[in-house]
C-alpha cells in the first residue's frame, strides 16, 4: 500500500493521545534497547524517546515515505525500511512498540509469539491496535466500495483491515507465555475542525488506502465523493462546524518473565 507521512501528521496530536496512555501503563522503568515496529514517520518513536530518553532505539517501517519522515525528526535514530512481517532481528528488546500497526500484518496467532520471543527477560510487548471495524466510518467504506462502478475492482480490498481480533482472543493468546497481560479498551472523541470532511482526511491517511490504491484518479474523486456524502449523514458537524469523531483503540501490554 502507499503510505503519506504528511497526510497522516495532519491529525498528529490526536494520533499521539493514545501512544502516551500506552507508554503510560508500561511496567518497566529503565529501557536501554527498544524498538518502535511501524514507526509511521516517528512521532510513536519521538514519544518513545522522551518516556526513555536513555534508552538505544531503533524503528522499522514498510513505507520508504514514513521512513524518510522519521529519519528527518529524529536523525539520531536509526530506521529501516521493513515489513513487520519479514522482520527478523531476534532481540533482546526489552520493549518492542507497536502502535497502530499491526492490524496489517497477518496471522497474529504466529506473529505475537514470535514478537515475545525477541524480548529480553522482564521486556515488554507494548500493542495498540484500532478496534474500530464496527464505527460508522468504516462500514460506510465498506458500503460504497461494494455498490459502486468499482465494485469488482475493490472486491477484497476490505481483507486489509482483518487481521486484528477480541481482546478475549489476545488474553488467550498471550496467556502463559508471559508474566502477565494487561489489556484494555479506550474510546477517544475526537473534536475535529472542519466538518465530516475532517474525517475523511483522516482515513485518507490510513483506513481508506486499500480502496484507494486500487482507483485510478478519476475513480479515487468518485469514491471520495461519495463516501464524504455518507460521512456528512454518519457524523454531522456541529454549527461551528467541529464534529465528533469516536475511535475505539485496543491496547496490549504483555511482559516477559525474569
Amino acid at each position: 500500500m502507499s503510505w503519506s507521512a504528511a497526510q497522516y501528521v495532519r491529525f498528529e496530536a490526536e494520533r499521539n493521545r493514545p501512544i502516551h496512555d500506552l507508554l503510560a501503563r508500561i511496567p518497566m522503568t529503565n529501557v536501554r534497547r527498544g524498538i518502535d515496529i511501524g514507526c509511521g514517520p516517528g512521532n510513536s518513536t519521538e514519544l518513545l524517546q522522551a518516556r526513555f530518553p536513555s534508552a538505544e532505539l531503533s524503528g522499522i517501517d514498510s513505507s520508504a515515505d514514513m521512513i524518510a519522515a522519521a529519519c528527518k525528526r529524529l536523525p539520531a535514530v536509526h530506521f529501516a525500511v521493513e515489513d513487520i512481517a519479514d522482520w527478523h532481528d531476534p532481540g533482546r528488546f526489552d520493549l518492542i512498540l507497536a502502535n497502530a500497526a499491526l492490524q496489517w500484518v497477518p496471522d497474529h496467532a504466529t506473529l505475537l509469539p514470535a514478537l515475545i520471543g525477541r524480548l529480553a527477560p522482564g521486556g515488554s510487548l507494548a500493542v495498540q491496535i484500532p478496534d474500530n471495524l464496527d464505527e460508522p466510518a468504516h462500514q460506510l467504506m465498506r458500503d460504497v466500495a461494494a455498490e459502486g462502478p468499482w465494485a469488482a475492482t475493490l472486491a477484497g480490498a476490505g481483507a486489509a483491515h482483518a487481521n486484528r481480533h477480541s481482546p478475549d482472543w489476545y488474553h488467550r493468546a498471550l496467556y502463559g507465555r508471559v508474566a502477565g497481560v494487561d489489556i484494555w479498551r479506550t474510546v477517544y472523541y475526537h473534536q475535529l475542525a472542519g466538518g465530516p470532511g475532517a474525517i475523511v482526511e483522516w482515513f485518507k491517511g490510513t483506513g481508506l488506502r486499500p480502496f484507494l490504491d486500487r482507483l485510478d484518479d478519476v475513480q479515487q474523486t468518485a469514491f471520495l465523493e461519495r463516501y464524504g456524502a455518507r460521512i456528512a449523514t454518519a457524523y454531522p458537524a456541529f454549527a461551528d462546524g467541529m464534529v465528533l469523531f469516536p475511535f475505539p483503540r485496543l491496547f496490549i501490554v504483555a511482559t516477559r518473565g525474569t
